[in-house]
């Protein structure tokens, strides 16, 4: 079993990234993989070639996931959500899934 590592889309904060890797947590963001303004699906790709679950607050990945696309698992916040829910969820879901159960699922903040 593997420890969940996230990969975040662009809309992100930079406060989440920071907070979790104050977590020991493994994040990489689209600016740092090099992927700005690359389409949803290039990320989801990208996302699984590297074993990482896609943090996200763009409800077109949500799109995705219905018609079937392979992922490596996505977390999913609505716009707006308060920075620190979406953190201490992030956090909960690294500390109690592992890479295995988020393989094409969804979880939602």
């Amino acid at each position: 079993m593997r420890v969940i590592k996230y990969y975040t889309d662009e809309q992100v904060a930079r406060a989440v990234v920071n907070a979790l890797r104050l977590h020991d947590i493994d994040v990489l963001t689209v600016q740092e993989a090099d992927m700005m303004g690359a389409a949803d699906e290039a990320h989801l790709v990208f996302a699984t070639s590297e074993g990482r679950v896609i943090f996200t607050q763009d409800a077109d990945f949500l799109r995705l996931h219905a018609q079937g696309v392979e992922h490596f698992g996505i977390v999913y916040a609505p716009q707006h959500s308060p920075i620190g829910r979406i953190i201490r969820a992030l956090v909960a879901i690294h500390q109690t899934l592992r890479s295995e159960d988020m393989q094409n699922n969804v979880r939602f903040i």
